[in-house]
């Protein structure tokens, strides 16, 4: 029997945040992805602050929905639909957003790359595949092979091709550019701050009265407490109430960013999709602007918590 362990034993080292490349020669002749995120820099950096939304993305290549065995509206229930809306004002407040375009369910870029399900390839994994974790077993490694109740998504096995594609196209790419940005404002500023922002399903198994909002700062160890415990307080103050790394203490990218003490901070923000939307239609509902406007207040609070961290 395989061992098995929620989180990745090929962690990245990482220290100076630097992607790994492909090799040249394996991407000719695979598909090309378009830039794979969106960056909406502010007019002047109030603080050194990255807003991160992952899994907001809803572009579905068609070679992928070609292969789908199931209807695309079931798919789509795995996005964190509409989080990078509800972080809209965050340019016009002084920080920085990266939103992601391609979904979570053609690449997951809150997963190791290494993450791979090698029962998913016809002619073997793209890239070599570390320690399997709970999540691929599940199928939910960085390309996921089932929905978001588990429903088996592919009517045939993938290529190693196609999966290479979207490994260096997409998460490749997106990484990079998060890591330069990191890595730009930590020199500009001696600290560099990162917000991963998320959502999380209103009714899941086994757990009662769900948080409206759950931070995950990896118990403590990838954001200075400080601006942790002010983003508790300002979300509590709107009338929210939090939770503190359950059931969501942190993916892969509050893992590989979050250093404080080298001056990088991570924290992921997972908000309760009952607060702003139909989750089986995907559609927002009226408690959308409500949020989003909470949101903006808490904005402006982690960017005044970020500005006092990095001037002491």
């Amino acid at each position: 029997m395989r061992r098995m362990t929620d989180a990745p034993q090929f962690l990245d080292r990482a220290e100076d945040f630097q992607t790994s490349q492909t090799p040249e020669g394996n991407t000719r002749g695979l598909p090309r992805y378009a830039i794979p995120f969106r960056l909406e820099p502010p007019e002047k950096m109030r603080a050194p602050v990255v807003f991160a939304s992952p899994h907001s993305g809803n572009l579905y290549p068609q070679d992928m929905q070609s292969a789908l065995c199931v209807p695309l509206a079931l798919v789509r229930r795995t996005e964190d639909a509409f989080v990078d809306q509800l972080f809209s004002s965050v340019p016009g407040q002084g920080g920085l957003l990266i939103a992601a375009k391609y979904a979570r369910t053609v690449t997951d870029l809150n997963r190791d790359p290494r993450e791979l399900d090698p029962g998913m390839f016809s002619d073997g994994v793209p890239r070599a595949c570390g320690l399997p974790t709970a999540r691929v077993e599940a199928g939910l490694g960085c390309l996921p092979r089932v929905a978001a109740r588990g429903e088996a998504i592919y009517a045939r096995l993938l290529t190693r091709a196609e999966g290479e594609a979207r490994l260096a196209g997409i998460h490749d790419v997106y990484h990079q550019c998060l890591a330069t940005e990191l890595a730009s404002l930590k020199e500009r500023h001696g600290q560099a701050f990162l917000i991963d922002c998320h959502s999380m399903p209103s009714t899941q198994p086994g757990r009662r009265n769900l948080a409206d909002i759950v931070l995950g700062d990896r118990f403590g160890s990838s954001c200075d407490p400080r601006l942790t415990s002010r983003i508790e307080r300002a979300f509590r103050g709107l009338g929210l109430s939090v939770a503190r790394n359950a059931p969501y203490a942190g993916g892969y990218t509050t893992r590989r960013y979050g250093r404080p003490k080298r001056g990088f901070h991570a924290i992921q923000i997972e908000i309760n999709r009952g607060l702003y939307m139909n989750e089986d239609a995907v559609t927002q509902s009226a408690g959308f602007e409500p949020l989003q406007q909470k949101l903006s207040d808490v904005v402006t609070e982690i960017l005044s918590v970020a500005d006092l961290i990095t001037s002491r």
